[in-house]
């Protein structure tokens, strides 16, 4: 998939003010305020700023940590990994490689086979039902 480059001014007129401020200004939902916390449908989650498949309903669990979590990503390729020491902690960052869009972060704390925890904020995704 290529890369999409867009303005500012073009993000904001295609999301919401709510996923502007996740997708684009590495905002965060409340917990437990996210429509997929408690989806438990087989499908496919994608980046709502793009459309690329990011996670599949088949690694998502329950973390109690009220965001939607998974043990890894759909297409390892599909996300970037990038240091973040805002609010002055070392986190992981998750970002949609394609189009750069904050999804969430990542914690070493989740279950096997990976022992990753992705925990994502339901804002940046969009869910596709079935198509797990």
């Amino acid at each position: 998939m290529a890369e999409i480059n867009k303005t500012d001014e073009e993000w904001q007129a295609e999301l919401t003010p709510e996923q502007y401020d996740v997708l684009r200004r590495a905002g965060t939902e409340r917990p437990w305020s996210g429509k997929y916390v408690h989806n438990h449908d087989d499908g496919t989650y994608r980046c709502a700023a793009c459309g690329a498949v990011l996670f599949d309903s088949a690694t998502k669990f329950e973390s109690g940590s009220g965001w939607p979590s998974f043990y890894e990503p759909k297409v390892a390729e599909a996300v970037e990994l990038v240091e973040d020491r805002t609010h002055g902690m070392a986190r992981t960052e998750v970002r949609c490689r394609r189009c750069n869009s904050h999804l969430g972060h990542v914690f070493d704390d989740g279950p096997q086979p990976t022992g990753l925890r992705y925990c994502m904020n339901s804002l940046a995704l969009d869910f596709e039902p079935g198509s797990a």
